[in-house]
């Protein structure tokens, strides 16, 4: 398909667009946080003096390490489960083909449009009466049920892609049912598995609600969580605010500019498979 000249300026200037719209928040947030704690910075101008220290100043107020300590056990209990437990029923959904397999596809495409202000209230109190409540576990459990829809999901549009002539291959050769998921299949999903690696990552990482109304210790929260908490404390001192918000952003846009390539991998695939 030829693109004509104007299709291509076109579309470079939407992506430049788009990409403008995507970093100008980070960058005010980074400039405010340089001026002087206590001030109200005006717009996006320089301060005559950079406050690095602020950055100092918030790690130190935040307990970042703490925090980041909590934000790690909350991750390793969330995401190697999910995907696990994802991976399993995607593979049997997707490829095996059980009956009734579609019927409990379709509940768990329902599942993606719940939202969760919509069932906060019940969880609270099914997480009060199993004595949960203000532990890093009223996180964990939630999370890994809230995200399944989505990930099954994820994994079920990948397996269903895969060769069957694979799997009759492996029979021929005496593969069970496990050898088969274990060592064709899986190292085949590594892109698919290490895309849905990283949004669960991002999306435990950033978990706000779950952490505030589920968890009243700041040190067991998320680290989004603990920004409430933080929030409530210099709430009033704008510089100091954006500072620790860029410190608690930091971790995510590492992890994801080293996975990019991966999660960019999963997504082409994806598309050339569909």
């Amino acid at each position: 398909m030829i693109v004509s000249t104007r299709e291509r300026v076109l579309g470079r200037v939407l992506i430049i667009v788009f990409m403008l719209v995507t970093i100008v928040p980070f960058v005010s947030l980074f400039i405010t946080a340089l001026h002087e704690p206590g001030t109200y910075p005006n717009g996006l101008s320089l301060p005559e003096r950079p406050h690095w220290e602020n950055f100092l100043l918030a790690f130190q107020s935040a307990n970042m390490p703490a925090l980041l300590w909590s934000s790690v056990l909350i991750e390793l209990g969330v995401v190697p489960i999910a995907v696990l437990i994802a991976t399993l029923a995607g593979f049997a959904l997707g490829h095996l083909k059980p009956a009734g397999g579609r019927v409990v596809f379709v509940v768990f495409i329902l599942g993606l449009t719940l939202p969760f202000e919509g069932i906060i209230v019940p969880l609270y109190y099914q997480i009060r009466d199993m004595g949960l409540l203000n532990t890093r576990w009223a996180i964990i459990l939630p999370l890994i049920g809230l995200f399944m829809p989505f990930a099954v999901t994820w994994m079920r549009a990948h397996f269903i892609n895969m060769p069957n002539d694979l799997s009759e291959a492996a029979r021929m050769d005496g593969a069970t049912t496990w050898q088969l998921f274990w060592k064709i299949h899986v190292p085949l999903s590594l892109p698919a598995l290490s895309s849905l690696s990283i949004l669960l990552f991002l999306w435990t990482w950033n978990q706000f609600l779950l952490a505030i109304v589920l968890v009243d210790d700041p040190t067991k929260r998320t680290m989004a969580g603990a920004l409430g908490a933080f929030q409530g404390q210099w709430g009033t001192d704008i510089p100091l605010l954006c500072a620790g918000s860029l410190l608690i952003l930091t971790p995510t846009l590492i992890v994801f500019l080293i996975f990019q390539r991966q999660f960019v991998s999963a997504l082409l695939q994806g598309s050339l498979k569909g």
